[in-house]
């Protein structure tokens, strides 16, 4: 079952429903914690796939943070957004993932060029989201962490900082790479899309 199957379901018949599922769960009945996993695997999955390097790694994640929600539901109150606690628990999940690799990966061998964010701002609307989103995924790791931090969740830097055991400075500097890396790869995307045309 899938609570977004049925597309003349009302949104309070949602939010009974699902409160439902999570008193279920938070019982530990196996039928609700099927139906929530059907629900919002495949939502949870995207944001995984968000900040992790590949397909394999997001399927791990998404396992282990819903491990996690499973074992905290009886802590949540109804209070906000289920969905929000719950993507907090996935990002959480990858943040945990990414410190445990401390990955030593870096970008200072590559040619970052500053382009201006005018000349990409100019032909956006040639780009889809989806290929930006791919072209973020293609971030070295620790850049791509930094930038889904501020960019995707609206994090300080002084925040980053103490989620990823780094300076402030630091944080910084990756996210400024960050920006330039992909600049220069939807600028040469673009390139590509014309020399095609």
């Amino acid at each position: 079952m899938n609570l977004f199957s049925n597309g003349s379901i009302t949104l309070s018949t949602f939010v009974n429903d699902l409160k439902e599922i999570i008193e279920g769960c938070q019982k530990g009945k196996p039928a609700s914690q099927k139906v929530l996993y059907d629900t919002f695997a495949p939502k949870m999955y995207g944001v995984c796939l968000q900040y992790c390097k590949d397909h394999t790694e997001a399927e791990d994640c998404l396992q282990e943070g819903f491990i996690k929600v499973f074992n905290n539901i009886k802590k949540y109150r109804f209070e906000g957004s289920f969905e929000g606690w719950m993507r907090r628990i996935m990002v959480n999940t990858t943040i945990e993932s990414f410190r445990k690799k401390k990955p030593e990966s870096s970008v200072e061998d590559m040619t970052l060029i500053k382009i201006e964010d005018d000349i990409v701002d100019e032909e956006a609307n040639e780009i889809t989201e989806e290929e930006i989103l791919e072209i973020i995924k293609e971030l070295p790791p620790k850049y791509r962490m930094v930038f889904n931090l501020y960019v995707l969740e609206g994090l300080s830097h002084k925040e980053i900082s103490e989620i990823l055991d780094i300076s402030e400075g630091t944080s910084k500097s990756n996210l400024s790479r960050a920006r330039n890396w992909v600049k220069n790869r939807i600028t040469e995307k673009l390139g590509t899309k014309q020399n095609v045309v």
